[in-house]
């Protein structure tokens, strides 16, 4: 915990000095463009990977980087999902999934979770991932896990098409959904391309086709 209160100090001394204006600014307003949804990992820092400056992002995080499909009871990341796209009117989602994924590889193996039932509950909304993933062949434990991982960016994709926010604003024109993949030994960024299907390198093809738009 002190490493937190002195971060906090430093934040003070010198960021947040550094950058007044741009907080002076911030204090009453924001205009993010992208609503960010990855994994709860702490290896995973969305404002770090993409250089962004506070105000930049609206950030969805959890275990999984999972949208539930909408339904009868919205639960916290449908009423955030809302806010961004109604609220804020965000230009672009993107989904990051990421490499040694916790919650995907506790899916890749079956991993038995009775010990942790809000856990099991959670990934139930990346079945669709599991089934798709588990009718191929993969040359190894570490493949699986890696093909898991993209499939459920696909996965949470389609789930975010069921919001109605979101499909207003896709029949608009006004939004894009846009799927990645970060690794975290590399750095680099495999992102879905729209047109293919298939996930391609982001620096190499950064024109990528957004999976709808």
């Amino acid at each position: 915990m002190q490493d937190l209160i002195d971060g906090f100090r430093k934040f003070q001394g010198e960021a947040f000095t550094q950058r007044s204006d741009l907080f002076k600014h911030l204090a009453t307003t924001q205009n993010p463009g992208t609503l960010f949804v990855s994994c709860s990992d702490s290896r995973v820092v969305p404002e770090l990977l993409t250089q962004q400056e506070p105000g930049d992002l609206f950030v969805i995080r959890n275990a999984g980087n999972i949208v539930p499909s909408y339904g009868p009871e919205p639960g916290g990341v449908s009423a955030t999902v809302e806010y961004a796209v109604a609220v804020l009117g965000v230009s672009d989602i993107v989904i990051c999934g990421h490499s040694d994924c916790g919650a995907m590889t506790a899916i890749s193996t079956c991993k038995c979770l009775d010990h942790l039932p809000a856990v099991a509950n959670w990934l139930r909304h990346a079945e669709s991932a599991k089934v798709i993933n588990a009718a191929r062949t993969h040359a190894s434990d570490a493949d699986r896990l890696n093909s898991l991982v993209r499939e459920n960016v696909v996965a949470q994709l389609a789930n975010l098409k069921t919001h109605p926010s979101v499909a207003l604003a896709l029949e608009q024109g006004r939004l894009s959904l846009h799927g990645w993949v970060y690794d975290i030994e590399s750095g680099a960024i495999d992102a879905l391309d729209g047109r293919s299907g298939r996930f391609v390198s982001l620096l190499d093809h950064p024109a990528t086709r957004a999976y709808a738009a």
